[in-house]
C-alpha cells in the first residue's frame, strides 16, 4: 500500500526517540527491526517531565497484529489529546528479540520513548481472544510488573483490562487491577481523572502503600463500567463453577457495561500511526457505525455493540479526507459489523469516491451479509479498484441456518456470489461455521453443495469474460460464547470436530476452492476459557511458566501444554470446555451486564432448539431484549414500538 505520501516530517525530538526501546546493537540482530524502531508518522510522543499520567497502551502479540486493531488507534487518539496524558503503544515482541532482550537485561517497553513498562502510572491491555492470555503474563514479565495483582508492589503502575474478552473477565481476575466493561472512549477519560486526583495526593511513587492502592481501586469502582476484582469474593455453585459476589460496598451487585451514546460525534483518528513495516490489515480504517440488529445467535458481538448507532456520511466523508491526507494510504476500509446495514452506505460510497478517487483510493467492505449485496452496491465498491470481498452464509443448509437465526437462503448466496463475479471479482471467500447446535453430517454435506453451486456460477463468469476464479472457504469452528444464546451449550469435541473437517475436506477437491479449517485442538483451550470461572488463572500462569506465549499463531501452540497445565490443577480440559450448563445455572459473567436479559437470551436459545427464526428488529418491531430495562436504552425503542402497533 501507498503511506505517508502526504505527512509531515518527524520532528527531533521524536526522531531521537525512535529507537529507545531496543539498542542499535540489538535492532542489528532481530529480524523486521522496523517493529521496535517507533517513531512512525503520526506518533504522539510527549516529554514524560511534562505530562502528569503516563498510560502504556498494549496489544498482547506482535506489531503487525497489534497496530492493525482500529480500538487501540481510537484510545491512542482520545488519551493523546488529553493535555495531561502520554499514550505510547506497547505490542509484544517477536521471540527472537524477546530472548536478547532477556539476555542484556532490557525490559520492554513504549514504542514512542522506550519507557519500560514497570515506570507508567497505568498499563492497559486490550483483550480480543483467549489465545493471547498468556501472552498478556509474558508482556507484564518483560515488562518489569509483577504478574499477580495481590503481589504488585503499591509503586508499580495499575493494570486494566478491557476489549470483548472483558465480558467474561473472571479467568483473568487475578491478574489485573480492574477492568472497564464495555466501549471506552467517555470511561477512559475519567479514569485518568480519578488517577491523576490520586497521583496528586500521593505524589511519591516510594511512598505509596497498599492502603493508598486499595483507595485508589475502590474509587475506580465506582466508575459506571469498571469492575475491580479484588473487591469481590467467588463461592462455588451447586454446579461447581466460582461465582463471584461483593465483598466491599463500593462494588455493585452487577456491573453494567458503558456505551458512547452520541457515536455520531465520537472522537475518530483522523491522525492514525502508519506503521514502518507491513501489516495485518494494511490500510485505512474508519468506524462507520456500532452494533447490529440482525440477532445471529452465536454472535457475541451482536450483544456487546449494542444499540446500533451510525456516523453521518458527511461526518464520515470529512474524517476520510484527514486520514488519507495524513497517512498517504491507497485504501480505506469500512468498519462496521455489517456496513451495508448503514441507513447511507449508498451515499457514503458515493461521497468517497467522490472526494478520494482522483489519488486513486479504493473503499473496503469486511465481511458481508449475503441478503444485502445488490449490483448497486457491487459497482460501486469496486469503482477505483477491487479490493476483497467475503460474504459470510455461516451454514450450509436452510434447517441450520435457522437454528442460528442468520435470516438468509441459499438463494441469497448464489445472487450475491453472482453479483460479485459478473462485477469483475475472480477471488471470493465464503465463511462457514461448524460445530453449531444440532448439526448432522448433511449440515456439512450441505455446505459442500453450496460452494459447489457458487464455483459454477464463477465458472459460467470465467468462460465469459476469461477470468481466473478462485473460492476461498473458512471453517471456523463455533465456540459458545458468554451472554449469547449458546453460553449454555457445550464445545464440541476435536475428535467431533476433526470428523467434520475431514468430511468437508473430502467433498471440496476441485481446483478452484481453497479450504482452511479452524484448529480444533486450539477452539477447545479458546471455550474452556471463554466461559471459565477464576480457578483458571494458574492454568494460564503454568502456560505461560512452560513456555506457552503468542499461542495464538499455530507454531507456537501447543496442546498438550495446556493439557497438562489443566492436569496440574486438577482439571480435565476436555470436560472444562465440553460442560452443557442447564438453563437457569449461575453462571461466572452473570456480575457482567451487557444490557441484554438472560430471558431474552433463554427465549433464542429455545427458538433455536426448535429452529424457530427472530426477524430483524429494525423491520419486525422490538423484541423486548433488555436494553430499554438497563441503563443503556435503545434510542429507537420508541420508533420500534410505534412498528409493533
Amino acid at each position: 500500500m501507498r503511506r505517508g505520501a502526504s505527512v509531515r516530517r518527524l520532528d527531533t525530538y521524536r526522531i531521537q526517540c525512535c529507537v529507545r526501546m531496543l539498542s542499535e546493537t540489538v535492532l542489528a540482530e532481530v529480524q523486521g527491526p522496523a517493529r521496535y524502531l517507533g517513531g512512525e508518522v503520526n506518533a504522539v510522543v510527549k516529554d514524560p517531565a511534562e505530562v502528569r499520567i503516563q498510560f502504556a497502551l498494549c496489544y498482547p502479540d506482535v506489531y503487525e497484529v497489534g497496530m492493525s486493531h482500529l480500538g487501540s488507534q481510537i484510545l491512542y487518539h482520545v488519551i493523546n489529546s488529553r493535555p495531561e496524558a502520554a499514550c505510547e503503544r506497547v505490542y509484544y515482541p517477536r521471540l527472537d528479540a524477546v530472548e536478547l532482550m532477556r539476555q542484556r537485561g532490557l525490559k520492554l517497553g513504549g514504542l514512542e520513548t522506550g519507557c519500560a513498562l514497570c515506570d507508567f502510572d497505568i498499563v492497559g491491555i486490550t483483550l480480543q481472544h483467549e489465545l493471547t492470555y498468556t501472552t498478556v503474563l509474558a508482556l507484564l514479565e518483560l515488562g518489569g510488573v509483577t504478574i499477580r495483582s495481590d503481589q504488585r508492589r503499591p509503586e508499580e503502575p495499575l493494570v486494566l483490562g478491557g476489549g470483548p474478552c472483558a465480558c467474561n473477565p473472571e479467568p483473568l481476575a487475578a491478574f489485573f487491577d480492574a477492568f472497564l466493561i464495555g466501549e471506552g472512549e467517555e470511561a477512559v477519560g475519567e479514569i485518568l481523572d480519578i488517577c491523576g486526583q490520586w497521583q496528586q495526593a500521593h505524589p511519591e511513587r516510594g511512598a505509596r502503600t497498599s492502603a493508598n492502592r486499595t483507595e485508589l481501586l475502590r474509587q475506580l469502582a465506582r466508575i459506571p463500567g469498571m469492575y475491580v476484582p479484588s473487591l469481590y469474593d467467588a463461592e462455588e455453585s451447586a454446579e461447581g463453577l466460582l461465582i463471584v459476589k461483593p465483598a466491599a460496598p463500593e462494588a455493585p451487585t452487577t456491573v453494567a457495561r458503558r456505551v458512547v451514546r452520541d457515536f455520531g460525534h465520537a472522537p475518530i483518528p483522523e491522525a492514525p500511526v502508519v506503521p514502518w513495516a507491513e501489516v495485518v490489515h494494511d490500510r485505512a480504517q474508519i468506524e462507520i457505525s456500532r452494533g447490529c440488529t440482525r440477532g445471529c445467535r452465536f454472535c457475541q458481538a451482536g450483544t456487546f455493540y449494542r444499540p446500533t448507532r451510525e456516523r453521518s456520511a458527511e461526518t464520515l466523508r470529512q474524517a476520510a479526507q484527514q486520514i488519507i491526507h495524513n497517512t498517504g494510504f491507497d485504501e480505506i476500509a469500512l468498519a462496521a459489523l455489517n456496513c451495508p446495514d448503514h441507513s447511507q452506505i449508498i451515499e457514503i460510497i458515493d461521497g468517497l469516491h467522490e472526494d478520494l478517487g482522483h489519488l486513486r483510493v479504493s473503499v473496503g467492505l469486511p465481511s458481508l451479509r449475503t441478503d444485502n449485496f445488490s449490483i448497486d452496491l457491487a459497482h460501486k465498491v469496486q469503482a477505483v479498484r477491487k479490493s476483497g470481498i467475503t460474504l459470510a452464509p455461516e451454514a450450509g443448509s436452510q434447517r441450520l441456518r435457522d437454528v442460528i437465526n442468520k435470516n438468509v437462503t441459499e438463494q441469497d448466496l448464489l445472487d450475491a456470489t453472482r453479483v460479485a463475479f459478473a462485477a469483475g471479482w475472480e477471488t471470493i471467500k465464503l465463511y462457514f461455521i461448524i460445530g453449531l447446535p444440532t448439526e448432522t453430517d448433511e449440515d456439512i454435506v450441505a455446505i459442500a453443495d453450496l460452494v459447489e453451486k457458487v464455483v459454477e456460477i464463477g465458472r459460467e463468469e470465467r468462460v465469459r469474460r476469461r477470468r481466473h476464479l478462485r473460492v476461498n472457504i473458512s471453517a471456523a469452528c463455533l465456540i459458545p460464547k458468554p451472554h449469547t444464546p449458546f453460553q449454555w451449550l457445550r464445545m464440541k469435541s476435536p475428535a467431533e470436530l476433526a470428523a467434520k473437517q475431514y468430511l468437508l475436506r473430502q467433498r471440496l477437491k476441485r481446483k478452484e476452492i481453497r479450504l482452511s479449517c479452524h484448529d480444533a485442538q486450539a477452539a477447545l483451550v479458546e471455550a474452556a476459557f471463554s466461559r471459565g470461572d477464576r480457578s483458571l488463572a494458574p492454568v494460564i500462569e503454568q502456560v505461560y511458566r512452560a513456555g506457552g506465549v503468542l499461542e495464538a499463531w499455530g507454531e507456537n501452540f501447543s496442546f498438550e501444554r495446556w493439557q497438562q497445565a489443566f492436569a496440574a490443577a486438577g482439571k480435565d480440559l476436555a470436560v472444562e470446555a465440553g460442560r452443557e450448563w442447564p438453563v437457569g445455572a449461575a453462571l461466572p459473567w452473570e456480575h457482567i451486564d451487557l444490557g441484554v436479559c438472560s430471558r431474552f437470551l433463554e427465549h433464542q436459545y429455545a427458538c433455536a432448539q426448535r429452529g424457530l427464526t427472530t426477524p430483524d428488529c429494525r423491520l419486525a418491531g422490538c423484541h423486548e431484549c433488555g436494553l430499554d430495562e438497563t441503563m443503556q436504552p435503545c434510542p429507537t425503542k420508541d420508533s420500534y414500538v410505534a412498528v409493533n402497533i
